[in-house]
């Protein structure tokens, strides 16, 4: 028997297909790719890019970024998911797509939890709740008196469930009915909040920062465990006394159910010395309000459990699907 044919019989005994395992010795051979669940200039998309810069020399490859944007990021990670499972196809992908959109879409034709699996959730974009200086509140309480002096004039725009659930417990607590708008991407949000239409805004910290350091918008607290380090002087959620459905949005790196475990401990590897790094943190995260997780792909599963359960429960409060409720 050659040495190759007991290599061979020896990976079968452990469950490895010989090509495979034989693969990951030269990986990669050929271009790694990407898929970003946003378009060009999206959050991910430009994140993605600027560590891709670096993880090809450093895998020893290259390293493509293709968007693919599209029902709340099902598109994107289905195409992830039907990528052949080989190493060369991963996806990073928002939190809600894996915990939130199981539950809310039907027929998406992808069940994430079967499908993809995690190489790390990769960082959590911390938002702000922030109004218009000229509503003339500068804190909850203020807010709330507001309400109540002005009963359903008072509008929102919040981008995901779990801070539309937070509204909801707000409303509740105070008595109060701020009212949840739409709206169609960040450039239009900005404009309904400086002209007065939509004055409250639950929205990325990075997006506000201008508007903030110039007065024109006034934070009031972010959804992350500490103080964002360029706006020290607003305050956490919980230091102001709010604790329920404050889940960060979250961006993660996912790969094809049946990727081989070497070759995403690689990848994640690779990511985490790039992304850890902190003159990349100075440069491509602390600006744009990203908080580095960049956890391994063990934790990030044990992570997801926890955010799946989170989920279900800021969908049944959020009251935008009744039909959970039950």
């Amino acid at each position: 028997m050659t040495v190759l044919a007991r290599m061979s019989l020896a990976l079968l005994a452990l469950g490895l297909a010989p090509g495979v395992a034989l693969a990951q010795d030269n990986y990669p051979n050929r271009t790694i790719r990407f898929i970003a669940s946003q378009g060009a200039g999206g959050l991910s998309d430009t994140w993605m890019r600027v560590v891709g810069d670096e993880l090809g020399p450093l895998l020893g490859g290259s390293v493509v970024v293709e968007g693919r944007p599209g029902a709340a990021g099902n598109i994107g990670a289905r195409a992830c998911a039907e990528s052949p499972p080989d190493g060369y196809t991963f996806c990073i992908l928002p939190g809600e797509t894996i915990t939130i959109n199981p539950h809310v879409m039907k027929d998406t034709g992808l069940d994430p939890k079967k499908s993809l699996v995690p190489v790390m959730k990769a960082f959590v974009l911390i938002q702000v709740f922030a109004v218009n200086a000229d509503l003339g509140a500068k804190n909850f309480a203020e807010l709330a008196a507001l309400a109540k002096a002005k009963p359903k004039t008072l509008v929102y725009m919040a981008p995901s469930i779990s801070k539309v659930a937070f509204m909801e417990e707000f409303n509740k607590k105070h008595g109060v009915d701020f009212v949840r708008v739409p709206f169609k991407g960040g450039g239009d949000a900005i404009n309904a909040m400086m002209t007065g239409t939509a004055p409250i805004a639950i929205f990325g910290i990075g997006n506000l920062r201008s508007l903030m350091e110039s007065k024109k918008v006034l934070g009031f607290a972010v959804d992350s465990d500490a103080r964002w380090p360029l706006a020290l002087d607003i305050p956490t959620f919980r230091e102001v006394g709010y604790k329920d459905h404050i889940i960060p949005s979250s961006f993660g790196i996912y790969a094809p159910t049946g990727t081989p475990k070497a070759i995403i401990d690689r990848v994640n590897k690779a990511i985490v010395k790039v992304a850890s790094n902190p003159e990349f943190q100075k440069k491509h995260m602390i600006p744009r309000g990203l908080a580095a997780v960049l956890d391994s792909p063990e934790q990030a599963e044990k992570g997801l459990e926890l955010d799946r359960a989170d989920a279900l429960l800021a969908i049944k409060a959020s009251g935008l699907h009744p039909e959970l409720a039950r």
